[in-house]
C-alpha cells in the first residue's frame, strides 16, 4: 500500500536530499523504540527534536513519520534487540543491557545521552559483602543470560551452581518474599533498591541507551536512510549539549580568544567596521559556557552573547 505522506531519499557523492514523493512501505525503514517504561518519554522527545515526527493512532504500535521515510514501531524494550538482530526491523533504540542479554549481533551506531544506569548484584542490607558470597545461592533477575555469565567464574572457582530464576518484573521484591538470597537488577537512582531494603554489592555492567542497526541493512538499499536517521539524531543531541558564543575581540587578542573557543572545526571570524576588532562565533559546551564567558571577558572580549541552537549538522 502507498503511504499518503512519504519521502524518497536521493543519494549522490556530494549530498543526500529528501524529495517528497509517494512510496510504498518497502521503501521505508522501521525504527523500533520502547513502547513504555523509563526510556519512553526521552525517546519520543529525541525523535521529535530530530524531525522524526509521527502520527500514532490510539492503540496502534506502528506510526509512520510525517516528514521522513521512517516508520516508528513501538515494542517492549526487552524485545528490541532481538527484532533488530533478526532483521525484523532495521534500527532500534534500547539499552546496552538489553543488547547484551539478547546475545544478538547488531551494529551500535551511537550512545544516547540518557538512560544511564548500572546492572547490579543486590542483596539484603548487611547480609553479603560481595557477589562471590552469593555463588551457589538463589538469584532472581530479569537478565538471566547476563547473570549466568557473571556468576560462571564464581561457580567454577567454588564448585557450586548458582540458581538463577527469571522474573519479568518487581525483581526487588524477591528477597523479602523469600524467593531469593539476592537479585540482579538495574539501578538508576537507587531509590527502589533502598526502599526494598537492598544494597548493591557488585556491578554486572554499566549500561547506556544506544542506537543500533541490523548489520546486513548497513550495506543494503536502506543504508542511506539508516545514515540519515543516525545523522538527524546526532545533530539534535549535539545541539542540546552545545550553544553558540558570539563576541568581539581585538585582533591582538584573537589568538588567545580562539584557544578558549576553538569551536567544532574552527571558530568563525568576521571583520568589523572598526578594523582593530573582529567578531568571533564558536560552538561551545553548555556545561562550560559560563566559565568560557568569564575567561573571554578577562582578556578583553565584549558583547559576549550565548545563542541557543535547536539543531545542527556536521
Amino acid at each position: 500500500p502507498e503511504t499518503p505522506t512519504s519521502w524518497h531519499i536521493m543519494s549522490s557523492p556530494a549530498t543526500q536530499l529528501l524529495k517528497p514523493t509517494k512510496t510504498t512501505e518497502s521503501d521505508r525503514i522501521l525504527l523500533a523504540v520502547p513502547k513504555k517504561g523509563r526510556l519512553f518519554d526521552r525517546v519520543v522527545q529525541l525523535l521529535q527534536g530530530a524531525g522524526l515526527d509521527f502520527a500514532r493512532k490510539n492503540r496502534l504500535d506502528i506510526a509512520p513519520c510525517t516528514r521522513a521515510p521512517v516508520t516508528i514501531v513501538f515494542l517492549p524494550a526487552a524485545d528490541i534487540a532481538h527484532y533488530v538482530g533478526e532483521g525484523d526491523v532495521d534500527m532500534g533504540i534500547t539499552g546496552m543491557d538489553i543488547v547484551g542479554e539478547a546475545g544478538v549481533a547488531v551494529e551500535q551506531l551511537a550512545t544516547l545521552p540518557f538512560g544511564h544506569c548500572r546492572l547490579c548484584v543486590q542483596a539484603p542490607i548487611g547480609k553479603f559483602k560481595s557477589p562471590r558470597e552469593l555463588a551457589g545461592k538463589r538469584v532472581v533477575t530479569s537478565f538471566p543470560n547476563l547473570t549466568r555469565k557473571f556468576f560462571e567464574g564464581f561457580d567454577k572457582e567454588l564448585g557450586v551452581t548458582t540458581s538463577i530464576r527469571y522474573v519479568s518484573g518487581s525483581v526487588e521484591a524477591a528477597c523479602s518474599l523469600g524467593l531469593a538470597d539476592g537479585i540482579v537488577d538495574l539501578v538508576e537512582t537507587g531509590t527502589t533498591m533502598h526502599a526494598a531494603g537492598l544494597e548493591a554489592i557488585g556491578d554486572v555492567l554499566s549500561t547506556d541507551t544506544v542506537l543500533i542497526a541490523n548489520p546486513k541493512r548497513m550495506s543494503s538499499r536502506h543504508a542511506v536512510l539508516i545514515k540519515l536517521v543516525h545523522q538527524r539524531l546526532s545533530g539534535y543531541i549535539t545541539a542540546q549539549r552545545s550553544c553558540m558564543l558570539s563576541y568581539n575581540i581585538s585582533r591582538d587578542k584573537l589568538a588567545d580568544a580562539t584557544k578558549i573557543t576553538p569551536g567544532h572545526d574552527s571558530p568563525t571570524v568576521t571583520p568589523l567596521d572598526d578594523t582593530r576588532y573582529v567578531s568571533v562565533s564558536a560552538l561551545v559546551s553548555k556545561d562550560e559556557v559560563s566559565e568560557i564567558m568569564d575567561r573571554l571577558h578577562a582578556i578583553g572580549a565584549t558583547s559576549i552573547l550565548q545563542i541557543d541552537i535547536a539543531n545542527c549538522r556536521f
